[in-house]
């Protein structure tokens, strides 16, 4: 069976719980290729998720794969090549064996974390509560083995879709604001180097520019294995 699956919401919930833990131990390989800094897509604002189908549900398993893969703990479209208002979140393997340093409530009340995550979110608005902001030192599987510290809301509402296409609204604070707040940038073609602080972003600038330069090279590399391949191509 598939991580997401079933004909409704409260379906798809009990499947999750009966999954979650298991998933990291099962799929050690990445389904999909991460895009690193700077490829165009990273850029790119989604478009709003329509169809709520098999392919969605075969996409969020994908991408749960390859974040699982590479030990994130969240991953949006444009992280895998898709220009598109959707992404996957699940710190439950990370809290599993300590007290979640967030709290939350999904359409009113307190969830547990085994019927919560894994999360689809599907065309997710964020609104910020008021009150201070907070620093914390964020990493992104866009750029490896960068860190950075981050100011951001410490509380917010984020009211998205699931994969049936049914409307949810997630109070959260903590690491799990972050989090979606993280993912919900990359939707909208912001990364989290344009929020770090400028004393961040001075400590981390040489290691950014080498990894555009690598960045472009495989670009460059992967243009000219297409053209090579093409002109092979016996069916031309």
């Amino acid at each position: 069976m598939s991580k997401f699956d079933g004909g409704s919401s409260e379906g798809s919930r009990k499947m999750l719980a009966r999954t979650a833990l298991g998933m990291l131990r099962r799929y050690t390989k990445m389904k999909l290729r991460i895009t690193h800094f700077d490829e165009d897509v990273l850029r790119a604002p989604g478009r709003r998720v329509e169809r709520f189908d098999a392919k969605l549900r075969q996409l969020a398993n994908d991408m749960l794969d390859t974040m699982f893969a590479a030990e994130g703990i969240g991953l949006a479209a444009q992280q895998v090549g898709l220009d598109l208002q959707f992404c996957v979140v699940d710190l439950q393997l990370r809290e599993r064996d300590k007290e979640a340093d967030f709290s939350h409530q999904l359409d009113g009340r307190r969830t547990p974390l085994d019927l919560l995550f894994p999360m689809a979110l599907a065309n997710p608005v964020v609104e910020a509560h008021e009150g201070p902001a907070g620093p914390y030192e964020e990493g992104c599987l866009s750029f490896p083995d960068i860190r950075g510290t981050v100011i951001r809301p410490l509380a917010i509402t984020v009211k998205y879709q699931d994969l049936d296409g049914q409307s949810h609204t997630l109070t959260c604070d903590g690491l799990l604001a972050r989090c979606i707040q993280h993912e919900v940038d990359h939707l909208n073609g912001v990364l989290f180097i344009d929020r770090m602080t400028p004393q961040a972003l001075t400590k981390i600038e040489t290691k950014v520019k080498k990894l555009r330069r690598e960045t472009r090279d495989f670009i460059k590399e992967q243009k000219a294995a297409a053209k090579v391949a093409k002109k092979n191509d016996p069916r031309r």
